[in-house]
């Protein structure tokens, strides 16, 4: 299986990889728009207020203008290592065992605005870059991104996607129609009997499924036996029309 994650907006800072080079990535084939829209950031950087402008930076994050400047130069962490947050907190990927996180490495896809879907294991630097930005003389992401990303996903030639992007990142590369793939959408039942997406608490029960799948890692080779193999663990799993409906229950702080 391919496993599609979102990035996320907060990341840990500095590394112990060398920086970026051509041809560390998954999907090698996307080097030149990875390349691209780097140096793109890069010029962006030379004029700090634009930078905050284009990329929606407050007062207290103009220190991300600096960080794109070195992007170049900067060291890197896997990248399921360098995201922070809900989601990546549930995962909590520091802690699994060798063996989960060869699992990850072999399975699991974050996709990100700069360099596209990337390798769990793949070397990444930190950097400040959303799906909906703008880069000053390149095309909108989208643009950019979607044809491509779904070509090199094509020839992967997963036996399936489970697809737990936000929306956002789906625009930047939809999961090719000749691949069978199931978007997961996380709700819960209301009080009223009413089924409704969770918002906070989606991240973190996708998190915690990746962690699970990567602990029992499932010999399964189709969506349907991945279905399976999730009931017979507990999960509430319905599919609708090629959507996944997996029922969590509402965490509360």
């Amino acid at each position: 299986m391919l496993v599609l994650l979102p990035p996320s907006e907060t990341k840990r800072p500095g590394g112990v990889g060398g920086p970026l080079a051509p041809g560390t990535l998954a999907l090698p084939e996307l080097d030149g728009i990875r390349i691209r829209v780097r140096d793109a950031l890069v010029a962006l950087s030379a004029d700090p207020d634009a930078a905050a402008r284009v990329l929606k930076l407050g007062p207290k994050q103009r220190g991300e203008v600096e960080v794109n400047a070195g992007l170049p130069q900067a060291p890197t962490l896997p990248a399921v290592d360098r995201y922070t947050g809900v989601l990546f907190d549930a995962l909590d990927a520091a802690t699994l065992d060798p063996a989960a996180r060869r699992w990850l490495g072999a399975h699991v896809m974050i996709h990100s605005a700069p360099f596209g879907p990337v390798g769990a294991l793949d070397p990444i630097p930190a950097y400040r870059l959303g799906a909906a930005a703008s880069l000053p003389g390149l095309p909108s992401l989208r643009a950019l991104w979607a044809q491509s990303v779904t070509t090199a996903l094509a020839g992967t030639e997963p036996p399936f996607v489970l697809d737990l992007r936000s929306e956002a990142y789906v625009g930047l590369g939809p999961v090719p129609g000749s691949v069978p793939s199931a978007y997961v959408r996380v709700v819960t039942d209301g009080t009223d009997g009413v089924v409704r997406a969770l918002n906070h608490f989606n991240k973190h029960a996708k998190g915690a499924l990746v962690r699970e799948l990567a602990e029992g890692r499932p010999g399964v080779r189709t969506l349907a036996g991945l279905a399976g193999w999730l009931r017979e663990r507990g999960h509430r799993v319905e599919e609708v029309a090629g959507e996944w409906r997996l029922f969590a229950a509402p965490r509360h702080t």
